[in-house]
């Protein structure tokens, strides 16, 4: 006999703008299971999924909770019917520390003073933390968290919450392989062993064939199948998905490599516990140099420094030719080819309520090529921005005068590619790239990012991502602790390198 339904959403639509993103879409996951939830970038699957949580309401259609019908009036609603959504764009209050940002969220901790239940509440993160293997200091400022952390205290909130419809929006992106393996089992003994239903998207095939009883494919806001994954291949689940399965690339071999390009020295954070250690790396001319490790070792204040963010450092950052990369001011940066693409593309590389044309257009007013300030040619960027959106194949696009916000977090990430590569870029320093992507979208990512490595440029490459490491770098450094530990060429050793983060950590 089959478990019950937990969660029903049945014919539902919904528009924004006009578009049409969910068009009479369904999905039914039950009690006791791990429910996938795949289709590429801008196919509904987080408007589903923000409609079960509460967050939209449906134009049409109906949602069900344990066969029975109900009417959210917001998250509050589904928090109550027990409910909880980890976004893929985290709704966290950054200047709050884990556990203040975690109390907002908990209503069961009404007695006592204020500082009382925010001891509890530090008591409960450490423990349920402990339970998923997560390592978390609950007085820890959010904004002071690498975005790998910052998802752990998302996942912490909404369990702690009482979350028994559990909805992950690509929970694996930012994990390291024993992160991403210690999540998927305890959410799935969470499913399995006490009743719960987890809903799972992602776009890691490998993720769905190991941990899911039943996936659910939609595709242009509907739904176009829902079967057991045990009973097809990856490759009929990825054409299902996207089509014609893309072919998987080839890991990289040693390569020669031109003149060093970028040289970081000696690079620290200050403050009494600092995130940089002591970096030492060069990046060469025709290379993409991967950095691997496990989240909140320094890749983010690494990244951040590079990318010219107000990070407090000492040491060098000597960009060959031109001197100390801190002294270059933005507009020489854009002038030298210097590409940035950041890991939270919201935050740090777009400006969410400002149109598509002018995010584009940003990265090229300071040269004059828009006229000045005072009076920018618009239709001179409306033309720039349409090219690229086509070139750059930036899906959900209805005019380019809609707000960026509007658009899925894959095609998003697309604008902001297609931003940075508007010129041939010389240096490119890439945090995360194809974090929420799917199949087909990070394959073209990763493309790019080749092409780039093929014509000169130096390409620096952090991901927690191993896999993607590993497809793409030409050399891969292992990050630990604030600093380079090891470096292996290409063709690596995979269980070499997980040894060596996991063992410096």
């Amino acid at each position: 006999m089959s478990n019950p339904n937990a969660i029903r959403l049945d014919s539902v639509s919904k528009s924004f703008d006009g578009f049409k993103a969910l068009s009479e879409a369904s999905f039914t996951a039950r009690w006791g299971e791990v429910h996938a939830l795949l289709g590429e970038n801008g196919a509904g699957k987080s408007s589903l999924m923000n409609i079960a949580a509460g967050l939209y309401a449906p134009e049409t259609g109906s949602l069900f909770i344990d066969d029975n019908p109900v009417r959210l009036k917001g998250p509050l609603d589904a928090a109550a019917q027990g409910i909880g959504m980890v976004h893929q764009h985290f709704k966290l209050v950054k200047p709050f520390t884990v556990a203040e940002n975690i109390l907002l969220g908990l209503r069961h901790l009404q007695a006592g003073t204020y500082r009382q239940r925010l001891a509890q509440t530090a008591e409960q993160i450490t423990a349920m933390a402990a339970s998923l293997g997560f390592s978390i200091e609950p007085h820890a400022r959010v904004d002071q968290l690498s975005v790998a952390e910052q998802q752990r205290v998302e996942i912490l909130k909404v369990l702690l919450a009482g979350a028994r419809i559990l909805i992950l929006d690509e929970p694996t992106a930012v994990l390291t392989d024993a992160e991403a393996e210690n999540l998927l089992t305890t959410v799935q003994h969470f499913a399995h062993q006490e009743g719960a239903a987890v809903i799972l998207v992602t776009h890691k095939m490998n993720d769905v064939m190991r941990y899911a009883d039943q996936v659910t494919v939609m595709r242009t806001g509907s739904t176009v199948a829902s079967l057991k994954p045990q009973t097809v291949s990856v490759g009929e689940l990825v054409k299902l998905t996207v089509g014609d399965a893309p072919t998987p690339p080839q890991i990289p071999s040693s390569r020669d490599a031109g003149e060093v390009r970028l040289a970081v020295r000696d690079l620290r954070s200050s403050g009494d516990a600092p995130a940089l250690r002591g970096v030492n790396l060069e990046l060469r001319a025709g290379e993409i140099y991967g950095i691997a490790g496990v989240g909140g070792n320094g890749q983010s204040e690494l990244a951040g420094a590079l990318m010219g963010l107000p990070e407090p450092v000492s040491g060098e950052m000597e960009l060959v030719g031109e001197g100390d990369l801190n002294s270059l001011s933005a507009a020489r940066r854009r002038e030298l080819g210097i590409a940035c693409i950041p890991a939270d593309r919201y935050s740090s590389a777009l400006a969410a309520p400002l149109s598509i044309s002018d995010n584009f257009a940003m990265g090229d007013v300071h040269s004059g090529r828009y006229g000045p300030f005072w009076f920018l040619r618009r239709k001179r960027i409306e033309a720039d921005t349409a090219a690229a959106v086509a070139e750059f194949d930036v899906q959900g696009v209805r005019s380019l005068q809609q707000k960026a916000a509007l658009l899925s977090g894959g095609n998003a990430q697309k604008l902001v590619i297609a931003r940075e590569f508007a010129r041939i870029p010389q240096l490119v320093i890439v945090h995360s790239p194809s974090r929420g992507l799917d199949v087909r979208a990070t394959l073209a990512v990763h493309e790019r990012l080749r092409s780039a490595r093929d014509a000169g440029a130096a390409v620096l490459l952090i991901s927690e991502d191993l896999d993607e490491v590993m497809a793409l770098a030409d050399r891969i450094g292992v990050m630990s602790a604030g600093r380079i530990i090891g470096e292996f060429a290409q063709p690596a050793d995979r269980q070499a390198i997980g040894q060596a983060m996991v063992n410096h950590v």
